[in-house]
């Protein structure tokens, strides 16, 4: 088979990216593989090249909702009709119908959570599944940054499914991660295809402030500068909202902020004006970006710094996915140190929580539970599957399984510790940041990178980018001209 010829008729590139063809035909050989791209590198060409050059369909299991979405609006605008997203913002009686005729789609996006729905699967038995695909599969691993208990069902699932060829996808699992990969995914005989986290053309600098104010107007003089396109992440909803409008106020033409709090439509409206170059910079939180197909974008910058080095990776790999030259940039305060333990902390339940939890819950209550404990998406989640696997215990009495499920938080928040020190550990750092980096995924430099880091000797005043000129508004959205003239500040 001729992969060059069918890359060029199906998707009109006429090369792979580095890893994109070996992991191809490793899934067209029927081996289950664990493949490990950077992000920006094309892991989605992946499974959709290797569907279409095999009979059956594909299942995708994703982790996020607007990931999804957006993976399925790109297929549909390629021109691909037979795909689908089963995840909740299907209504009913779409989802309904939609499982009626699942038949008829090949590629088929689905979250985790919803492919645990006994009618889900026992829509899904009667398909010839070919290709069972697990993206983001570092959510899988509980070493992952980002893990979901529901990932830890996939491998099970497997069997209910005929057992397809899988392939399990990531930018940032170490080699602990990927044991638990291939253990959690029951991928005895794994191909495990592994290339470097490294993007040479971004060049990587952390840019030391004293203040608040030192800070801003250091954002200010940096987005002023370069033409961007350019993103600004946010630890912060509001503070991506109030830079946003500052960064309007002080001359920053064509900004707008982005995060997961905005309505779906105005989401929706934002990324589209972003991707066809109305808008030169976003403000964002890490909502923003999953999934966002745009290759120039020259900038990344942290106001705020992540949790993890997985999360700084996966951030600053939205630049330069061109391969022209691109820079990614910390703005760093000893200040900030506070607010990432608080989102750690922020993120598992609290003792009183966890008590309140195991006393009240029963198996048709859970869910009402949310409200009166004051409990997010992430700390339900946590909640509802520790509690249930450990429930399993008969012998196990109330007071014990509380001390058993805070043993559990207690040592998850001590692992996302441990990878916020390495983070800040990076930020600190008084040697190279790129070799500091690739040590972390057990990786040396393989060659010499001209705009490296600002502690080998290169500077911001290094980098330009050509001034940016915004088109002309589509006649497609003109009906969202209104709420955007809202969004849309400077």
């Amino acid at each position: 088979m001729n992969l060059q010829q069918e890359l060029k008729e199906r998707f009109g590139y006429s090369s792979f990216r580095k890893g994109q063809e070996e992991i191809i035909r490793s899934v067209l050989n029927q081996q289950d593989t664990v493949a490990m791209l950077p992000t920006g590198t094309g892991k989605s060409l992946c499974y959709q090249l290797s569907g279409y050059l095999r009979d059956g369909h594909v299942l995708i299991v994703s982790p996020l909702l607007s990931l999804m979405q957006d993976q399925v609006e790109q297929m549909k605008v390629l021109g691909e009709k037979r795909v689908i997203a089963l995840n909740s913002f299907l209504p009913f009686v779409e989802r309904r119908t939609a499982l009626e005729q699942l038949h008829l789609y090949k590629f088929i996006f689905i979250s985790p959570e919803m492919l645990m729905s006994s009618g889900v699967i026992s829509s899904l038995k009667p398909l010839n599944i070919s290709l069972y695909v697990i993206d983001e599969a570092h959510c899988i691993s509980q070493w992952g940054p980002d893990f979901r208990p529901d990932y830890l069902k996939l491998g099970e699932l497997k069997g209910k499914i005929g057992h397809p060829t899988t392939l399990a996808l990531t930018a940032t699992a170490t080699e602990e991660v990927r044991k638990d990969i291939s253990r959690v995914l029951e991928m005895d005989q794994a191909v495990e295809m592994v290339y470097s986290i490294d993007r040479g053309n971004i060049g990587l600098f952390v840019k030391k402030v004293t203040n608040q104010h030192e800070k801003l107007n250091t954002l200010l003089e940096l987005v002023s500068g370069w033409g961007g396109p350019g993103i600004i992440y946010f630890s912060s909803k509001r503070m991506a909202e109030d830079v946003a409008h500052w960064l309007g106020e002080n001359g920053v033409s064509r900004v707008a902020y982005y995060h997961g709090g905005m309505e779906q439509e105005d989401r929706i409206l934002i990324q589209q004006q972003f991707l066809s170059e109305k808008l030169r910079v976003i403000c964002a939180t890490s909502a923003f970006g999953m999934g966002v197909n745009k290759e120039n974008i020259r900038f990344v910058i942290h106001f705020h710094f992540p949790t993890s080095i997985e999360a700084f990776l996966q951030e600053i790999g939205r630049a330069g996915r061109d391969g022209e030259s691109s820079v990614a940039v910390v703005l760093y305060s000893e200040q900030d140190l506070s607010l990432p333990l608080q989102l750690i902390q922020s993120e598992l339940p609290e003792d009183t929580q966890i008590q309140g939890f195991v006393k009240e819950n029963t198996k048709n209550r859970t869910k009402e539970l949310i409200e009166p404990l004051q409990l997010s998406e992430v700390q339900f989640r946590f909640l509802t599957y520790y509690v249930s696997e450990l429930s399993q215990d008969l012998s196990i009495d109330t007071d014990r399984l509380i001390e058993k499920v805070k043993q559990i938080r207690d040592n998850r928040l001590q692992y996302k510790k441990d990878k916020l020190v390495f983070m800040i550990q990076w930020l600190q750092s008084r040697s190279c940041r790129r070799e500091k980096l690739l040590h972390y995924f057990d990786e040396n430099i393989q060659q010499q990178i001209s705009f490296c880091c600002d502690l080998c000797g290169n500077s911001l005043d290094d980098f330009t980018s050509h001034s940016f000129t915004s088109s002309t508004f589509d006649p497609e959205v003109a009906t969202w001209e209104i709420r955007l003239e809202k969004l849309l500040l400077g």
